[in-house]
């Protein structure tokens, strides 16, 4: 194996790695954004603050379940 394919490979991999740490960032950012604003307009309409802020969680289990996914399928093909 040449000596430029395994620096490529490496380079490659690690691309891969810092796209995947801002895609998580942004999620999270995002998915946090999201639940606010979804409790914040529940609370408008007129439901308790506690009520609301678990539908709320529900936005963070989610993302939870879905960034758990994607690590197991890595992982999975490791």
């Amino acid at each position: 194996m040449k000596i430029s394919s395994v620096i490529s490979s490496g380079l490659s991999l690690v691309n891969l790695s810092v796209n995947l740490f801002f895609l998580w960032l942004t999620l999270g950012w995002r998915v946090r954004r999201a639940r606010r604003a979804f409790e914040k307009q529940l609370i408008r309409q007129g439901m308790t603050k506690k009520d609301a802020k678990k539908l709320g969680a529900q936005y963070s289990r989610l993302k939870d379940d879905m960034v758990n996914a994607l690590k197991r399928s890595v992982i999975g093909h490791l």
